[in-house]
């Protein structure tokens, strides 16, 4: 099973250098942050309490969810504009700091790669907890001000504003007693700063020759 795990903080370009590194490599993709997203809209949509343990558990062990580069599908319907909603974006942190979602979808992500054979796949927790014996492990990252910026160009915003919420949520991710972010043992660290999608993709390429 060929697995290519991408780790990284937000905004340091994972899905896209994912997406476009699957497509290159002839592998499939998986967003695992899009999982807690949908995770976090289905408990919104039912009025759950995002730090109701038990009861998110329980959601996220018997929803149906499809994550796939089409789009998120939570019990049938399509969510994939609904998790990416400013509510979804503030209230995720509390679902992912659930060590029962979490291994709820820790398995899932498992499932996910076996079915297909591997694939590229990116989160915070990917090389570090879900595939450590991944083919490749990449963490990506950028300052918390490109980073921002990025943000602000795909959606617009205050820049200042959005580099606060994300130097805050790093702070979360990376404090989490289960599955914090940081660099997984043997990966290789690819700072995107000042990089463009076709040098990030070449850089990680020479990278995935050089484990051959």
């Amino acid at each position: 099973m060929r697995v290519i795990a991408i780790d990284g903080p937000a905004g340091a370009g994972k899905s896209t250098i994912a997406k476009a590194l699957a497509a290159r490599l002839g592998l499939e993709y998986l967003d695992t942050g899009a999982m807690y997203r949908a995770v976090t809209c289905a408990a919104l949509q039912r009025d759950i309490p995002v730090d109701d343990l038990s009861a998110v558990t329980e959601l996220a062990r018997t929803m149906a969810l499809d994550v796939d580069d089409r789009g998120v599908i939570v019990d049938g319907v399509d969510v994939t504009s609904a998790i990416r909603t400013p509510e979804v974006t503030e209230s995720v942190r509390w679902i992912a700091s659930n060590s029962d979602v979490r291994t709820e979808l820790r398995n899932r992500q498992r499932e996910w790669a076996d079915a297909h054979g591997g694939g590229v796949i990116e989160g915070r927790d990917i090389g570090s907890v879900v595939f450590p014996d991944a083919r490749l492990k990449l963490y990506l990252t950028a300052s918390p001000r490109v980073r921002a910026e990025r943000r602000v160009a795909e959606a617009g915003g205050d820049v200042d504003e959005i580099e606060r919420a994300i130097a805050s949520r790093d702070d979360s991710d990376t404090s989490r007693a289960d599955g914090p972010l940081r660099e997984a043992e043997g990966s290789r660290v690819v700072d995107t700063t000042g990089l463009d999608i076709d040098q990030v993709l070449e850089a990680i390429v020479r990278l995935l020759e050089e484990n051959e």
